[in-house]
């Protein structure tokens, strides 16, 4: 099995680590502190090194899985970074969810490394990243990514090249768009069935049957219904994702009033304390007394 590191151990890039080890990889990690990288070791039976640098020296393929754009060029860039430990031949999959600009910007400067780089965000929360079933959209070369996509579908159940690089970053923009206009709605929907006077119950029971089905009111609209919020993907990490299209749309001059209108929604969520509720809190700040 091919040597692998992985950049990053939060509550995706743990897991996602984790299946890897499972699978048979050997695998090295690096965290920005320390002592999670040690427990992570101790856990899996796999090794820690002391910087990003030290992690990939001996790896075919190293994983990134940290918070912004900031973070992915402090783990790949530098006398520290996984770049300068990297052997040519090598491939750079960063599973961050980050901007088009900085995966292509990173592509570059991996090329004149000889070292292959894929952006690869994933969809599916932390659920997804513990149970391995993953949504991994990818941008980079055919040949790169042919070298990866059956490593990735050690936690993955869908993984697909886009296109070019800053292509997978793109087509999560895209994921983050359509979530934010969908929650929006339940979050309406339900809303108005309970000022009506309906059982909200039966009323998803009924709907999710037809054409207002989806995941979210499948696994979602019962918790929004009780107000439970304590699960799932946070408010502020889906700010900071629509902060990112919303650079991007006014870059490529799309229109997304909807997206934009449900940000400042958020924004409400988090002045009402729900930093780290989820998503489908969005429905609290209509239920405000």
């Amino acid at each position: 099995m091919a040597k692998v590191a992985f950049l990053g151990l939060g509550v995706m890039g743990g897991p996602m680590a984790g299946h890897l080890a499972s699978k048979g990889y050997e695998v090295t990690v690096y965290n920005r502190t320390a002592s999670k990288a040690e427990a992570w070791a101790a856990k899996h039976g796999g090794a820690h090194a002391p910087t990003p640098r030290e992690a990939v020296r001996e790896a075919e393929i190293a994983f990134a899985c940290v918070g912004n754009d900031d973070d992915l060029r402090g783990v790949t860039l530098g006398e520290d970074g996984a770049f300068a430990g990297m052997r040519r031949g090598a491939v750079f999959v960063d599973h961050t969810t980050a901007s088009a600009e900085v995966a292509r910007e990173l592509a570059g400067i991996a090329d004149g490394h000889g070292i292959g780089f894929i952006d690869a965000p994933v969809s599916g929360g932390q659920v997804g990243a513990e149970n391995g079933v993953l949504t991994v959209m990818c941008g980079g070369d055919a040949a790169t990514y042919a070298k990866v996509e059956g490593v990735i579908a050690a936690y993955a159940r869908a993984c697909r090249l886009m296109g070019p690089a800053g292509s997978g970053q793109l087509t999560k923009m895209v994921n983050q768009i359509c979530i934010a206009g969908l929650v929006q709605g339940l979050s309406e929907g339900i809303h108005f069935a309970k000022r009506a006077g309906l059982d909200v119950e039966a009323v998803l029971d009924v709907i999710s049957k037809g054409a207002a089905g989806s995941w979210q009111m499948e696994n979602r609209g019962r918790t929004m219904d009780a107000g439970r919020f304590d699960f799932g993907f946070a408010v502020d990490w889906m700010r900071k994702d629509l902060g990112i299209l919303l650079d991007e749309a006014r870059r490529n001059g799309a229109s997304l009033p909807v997206s934009a209108l449900v940000d400042q929604f958020y924004a409400e969520i988090q002045g009402m304390g729900g930093n780290r509720w989820d998503t489908s809190s969005l429905i609290a700040r209509l239920e405000r007394k």
